[in-house]
């Protein structure tokens, strides 16, 4: 009797086991996913409700899936926001606010059982992957300077079955990076350009189109593919230098366009927690330098916001491309569409015309998750979330599982339902400092000799950040500081 106990008791605790396991989907009924990155994409989208910006295809495309409204980066640079997307993992260590975090940390590395990146985790499971152009750091994936010849080395040694680029008549990634219409980059050229270029030419006449015309194609080699596919697709606009084919910049009335509605420097900070401007100043042709001393003109800062907003519009058009082929393929049904910006931009916010801030401007960017699942559509999503977020979600909406840490947490609930998270809070590192954004508050602190050197926004009130209110709330930091802290990863320990 004892014995027959015992084996009714094992066997009870094996059906609990095998119950409680999430176990992964089949292969052939996954998902394939899309994952789009745009780089230097602020939330500058009809979508976010910007009623001058065009953006149909896109904002249809949000309306369709969810749109996050509080997304938020974790390093406002390309290579270091990269990282951290990738590995689902906030920066713990200095190289991991560097452009060059996945080259040292990634590139070279031999492959183990924990993935290099979400990609891999993919591949790992079975998906055939495939990139085209910037999705880690380096414009078509492989690792090598912007003047030097391309290198047979690649950024993610294990995340591709397929790395392709067409670098076009500029020959090499980071050439078709900085392009102009007529062949040349801002290398050739020496940087003696303008920040902007409306060009007299059709979409193939920039990069951007090309790899539009590359992914459409690789689409509908993968149709028949008997395996599940997770391509990633890098688009280099609205990255400087604002350059589209003119008919994206005949889509606006220059003179009606806005300027930034916070262009002045924020009351009570110090001028660290900004910065000059240097790589946008880099295109010594424009006609006027930024700095904080003093905005550009009106006239100008109109120019440069409409250049920013054709470069949107030409990417737009792109992404259309893309979803219309799918749809034409009748793969669309089964496909995962993501895009997500890499981190915003100061279009003269605060009088900086660039990233490289711990500000709304830079840290907020455009996510937009499509699923084809019906219980996935037709969400505005306002919790407050984080790159670090998309690793888990895609593995979560793809059937797959983990069995090692990540920083981030699912979406896949907060696309499902009304249901917003317990805990809202965003984090972000720059500039010896660490950002948390909450529903209300974005609470910074710095690691530095110059004073102020914690700064409090109360985004209620104020969204624009335009006042640093710490001296009158001590009691409103006191009450954040706790979760400020479970953002510290000891980046900076050494400088405390």
């Amino acid at each position: 009797m004892l014995k027959q106990r015992c084996h009714f008791l094992i066997f009870s605790l094996l059906i609990l086991f095998v119950l409680g396991c999430k176990e992964e989907k089949p292969e052939e009924t996954r998902p394939n996913v899309l994952f789009i990155a745009v780089d230097d994409l602020r939330t500058e989208l009809g979508a976010y409700g910007n009623n001058y910006i065009q953006s149909p295809n896109m904002d249809a495309l949000a309306a369709s899936g969810s749109l996050f409204n509080h997304h938020y980066v974790q390093v406002p640079t390309c290579g270091a926001s990269r990282h951290a997307l990738l590995t689902g993992m906030r920066p713990s260590k200095p190289i991991h606010l560097s452009n060059s975090a996945i080259e040292k940390e990634i590139s070279g590395q031999p492959e183990s059982k924990v993935p290099e990146t979400f990609i891999h985790r993919f591949r790992q499971a079975g998906y055939h992957t495939v990139g085209i152009g910037k999705i880690s750091h380096s414009a078509d994936g492989y690792v090598y300077g912007y003047e030097e010849p391309v290198s047979e080395k690649r950024e993610l040694p294990h995340s591709w079955d397929e790395l392709v680029f067409n670098p076009g008549k500029w020959k090499t990634g980071w050439n078709a990076f900085f392009a102009y219409a007529d062949g040349e980059n801002r290398q050739s050229l020496k940087k003696q350009v303008k920040p902007y270029e409306a060009g007299e030419v059709d979409d193939d006449g920039y990069p951007d189109g090309l790899t539009a015309n590359l992914a459409i194609t690789k689409l509908r080699e993968l149709k028949d593919n008997k395996k599940p596919f997770f391509m990633g697709v890098g688009f280099f606009k609205p990255h400087l230098p604002f350059n589209a084919p003119k008919k994206y910049w005949d889509l606006y009335d220059e003179t009606t366009l806005p300027v930034s509605p916070n262009p002045n420097i924020p009351e009570n900070i110090n001028l660290k927690s900004l910065h000059e401007s240097g790589e946008f100043n880099q295109y010594a042709l424009g006609e006027e330098r930024a700095s904080l001393q003093a905005s550009v003109s009106d006239a100008y800062a109109k120019k440069l916001r409409h250049a920013y907003f054709a470069s949107v519009s030409y990417i737009d058009t792109q992404i259309g491309r893309l979803w219309q082929e799918l749809k034409a393929l009748d793969m669309e049904k089964n496909t995962i569409i993501v895009i997500w910006g890499d981190h915003g931009w100061h279009l003269g916010d605060q009088r900086v015309w660039g990233k490289h801030t711990l500000f709304e401007n830079a840290l907020k960017s455009a996510l937009i998750i499509k699923s084809p699942y019906l219980e996935h559509q037709t969400q505005k999503v306002e919790s407050v979330v984080e790159a670090v977020d998309i690793y888990p979600t895609l593995l979560d909406l793809c059937g797959l599982d983990n069995d090692y840490p990540l920083d981030g947490e699912s979406l896949v609930d907060l696309m499902s339902s009304k249901k917003q998270q317990t805990t809202e809070a965003a984090y972000s590192y720059f500039k010896n400092g660490i950002s948390l954004r909450t529903e209300k508050y974005r609470l910074t602190k710095y690691f530095r000799g110059e004073i102020p050197t914690v700064e409090l926004y109360d985004h209620t009130s104020d969204p624009l950040e335009t006042k640093n209110i710490v001296d009158d709330n001590p009691e409103i930091v006191e009450k954040l500081m706790p979760l400020w802290e479970e953002g510290n990863t000891g980046l900076y320990a050494k400088n405390e």
